[in-house]
């Protein structure tokens, strides 16, 4: 699929720090290439200190028509927004961003659909499972919000961040559906794991569960891109577990994620 770039082309901004790693850019102006829209997605490489300045400069350029919001902006591009659906407004976080017609931004959180639908697609499903999510950060809020409305028996959430991990799992029992209580990095019992944090994307990093107590029998999902099989599932996949990587997660939400930014 060719993809146009001329004076007419509109443009849209992938902004995180770090950026290197992300999938976003090319799938996604291709997509909107498939759809016969003439637009470039761009990564750029935004510091949290920045970030505020940039969104607002930014806001200047008339052919800018939406943002994808990646590590660690959610929470702070949530913030920046004019409007935001009841999703984002109920988490506090936008993964993606539309432009007004006053030129302001409304703001919707679609990590906890994608993530689901990734999951989905490699057999899981989240009903009726007892599960443990591992990072209460921007994607992870709204994985547990996903997991919650997908109707799992039980959510565990576990975070370092004991404040973090303390204010979602309150907003969360608000909803009065699934009990959801206080977890830990030990997922014995558990049959969904959703790994949300991005420990795996530098070789250094530890192991965020407790691969020994991991049952073949338990599901695991990942949001990591970069490794496209990050260590976790690679180690999951060596006990026998079926999984979902950071690319399922990807290609199930492309789609919401056009359509959003579409106006469709």
């Amino acid at each position: 699929m060719s993809i146009t770039v001329d004076g007419a082309t509109r443009l849209y901004f992938i902004v995180g720090d770090p950026i290197a790693q992300v999938r976003s850019p090319g799938g996604m102006s291709a997509a909107f290439a498939a759809r016969g829209h003439n637009a470039l997605v761009v990564p750029v490489h935004v510091t949290p200190r920045d970030l505020e300045a940039f969104v607002r400069n930014a806001s200047h350029a008339r052919n800018l028509d939406g943002m994808i919001v990646t590590v660690p902006h959610k929470f702070a591009c949530h913030a920046l927004c004019a409007q935001s659906t009841a999703r984002a407004n109920f988490l506090g976080a936008v993964n993606i961003m539309r432009r007004l017609p006053d030129g302001g931004w409304l703001g919707e959180m679609l990590d906890g659909p994608g993530f689901v639908g990734g999951v989905r697609s490699q057999g899981g499903e989240p009903r009726g499972a007892r599960a443990l999510l591992i990072g209460a950060g921007g994607a992870g809020s709204a994985i547990a919000l996903e997991l919650i409305e997908s109707g799992v028996a039980e959510l565990a959430v576990h975070d370092e961040d004991v404040a973090r991990r303390g204010a979602l799992i309150a907003r969360l029992r608000t909803l009065g559906k699934a009990p959801v209580i206080a977890g830990s990095a030990n997922p014995a019992g558990f049959n969904l794991i959703a790994h949300a944090t991005p420990a795996g994307m530098k070789p250094t990093d530890p192991m965020p569960i407790d691969i020994a107590q991991l049952s073949p029998d338990a599901f695991l999902g990942c949001v990591i891109t970069a490794p496209a099989i990050s260590p976790v599932v690679a180690a999951a996949r060596a006990k026998g577990c079926r999984t979902s990587v950071g690319g399922d997660m990807y290609q199930a939400e492309q789609d919401i994620m056009l359509a959003f930014l579409l106006g469709t």
